[in-house]
């Protein structure tokens, strides 16, 4: 959606177009379309086997991970979601990073939007930080403001559904 007063972007960026992917992430059955989309269409088409875990930055992760998670576990493939936390719990276990990951050696990351993909780069050090690597990152919209610079530069592709570019010429 275009919008005439610009707002401020989770990455300090002013911007005019906001792409509300909860909309996508929040209804069961349009999420339930994107696990499908991604699982069946997307990750085919870049050549990639479905992974065995999926996950990202709680919350815009979240969702999408769990949906993955099931649409996989329909087709009889086990692929475990994976919740990663902003920093480490100060209680309890004191985790950043919530799921089994016992015998996975990689994690496929999703994200909703991208712009300059630090809310995507924070998962993929913490996974990479415990020993698990990441190569791949999944999201709905790229807005290409530099995200997919930013994760190429840290050996990570990033797939994307849809482009800024898709939707505004703006």
């Amino acid at each position: 959606m275009y919008r005439e007063e610009p707002f401020t972007l989770a990455s300090g960026k002013m911007s005019h177009h906001y792409f509300n992917c909860k909309k996508i992430t929040l209804h069961p059955a349009r999420l339930s379309l994107l696990a499908a989309a991604i699982r069946d269409e997307l990750l085919p088409a870049h050549g990639l086997a479905l992974p065995k875990a999926a996950g990202g930055l709680t919350l815009g992760a979240d969702p999408i991970a769990y949906a993955f998670s099931l649409a996989c576990h329909e087709k009889g493939h086990l692929c475990m979601p994976v919740v990663v936390r902003k920093e480490a719990k100060g209680h309890g276990t004191g985790r950043q990073i919530e799921g089994d990951l016992t015998d996975i050696d990689e994690v496929l990351v999703f994200d909703d939007v991208i712009t300059t993909a630090g809310s995507t780069l924070k998962p993929v050090a913490a996974l990479r930080e415990a020993g698990k690597q990441v190569t791949t990152a999944v999201c709905i919209v790229d807005r290409e403001e530099g995200g997919r610079e930013a994760l190429s530069a840290e050996g990570v592709q990033l797939i994307a559904l849809f482009k800024k570019s898709d939707f505004s010429s703006r």
